[in-house]
């Protein structure tokens, strides 16, 4: 492989795959299957736009975020991502900047049904959960990912 591609494709690989994009969050949020993921996709979207008073902007190919942080990683990796935001997906939803603000832990407890990924909170249906402990967490979630609170994760990046 030729100098340059080689620097193309380390470049590449440690790029951030999720960006925003120019597409239209209502055309993807149409063509979402499930139609109950689709109905969620919608309540969400009007819910962190309220809470949020952010825009939404979809984030790679399947992630609608609102607002942005910058991250850099101990290995000196940098990017920007969406300070809150959510992939409607076939089997549940996965919303994103929810976990990571301090008192979430007990709002979690309160919300209803719902699993935990590394970083993400999976919900089967909005029906399961209490929409005002939801608004709670994304509103404490974004406020979390975009102030400069010494306890958030956007100040503790390398100066």
């Amino acid at each position: 492989m030729a100098h340059d591609q080689q620097s193309a494709a380390a470049a590449r690989a440690g790029a951030n795959n999720t960006q925003p994009t120019r597409a239209d969050v209502a055309q993807f949020i149409d063509n979402v299957e499930p139609a109950v993921r689709k109905a969620d996709a919608r309540v969400l979207l009007e819910l962190m736009r309220r809470t949020t008073g952010q825009e939404p902007v979809m984030w790679g190919p399947s992630i609608i975020g609102f607002g942005s942080y910058h991250y850099e990683y101990a290995s000196g990796r940098t990017g920007e991502a969406p300070a809150v935001g959510y992939s409607p997906r076939k089997a549940s939803l996965a919303l994103y900047g929810l976990t990571n603000h301090p008192g979430a832990g007990d709002a979690l407890e309160r919300l209803g049904k719902h699993k935990r990924g590394a970083s993400c909170l999976y919900v089967t249906r909005l029906a399961d959960v209490d929409l005002a402990v939801l608004e709670e967490l994304i509103g404490a979630g974004y406020r979390h990912m975009t102030t400069a609170a010494i306890e958030s994760l956007q100040s503790q990046k390398k100066t």
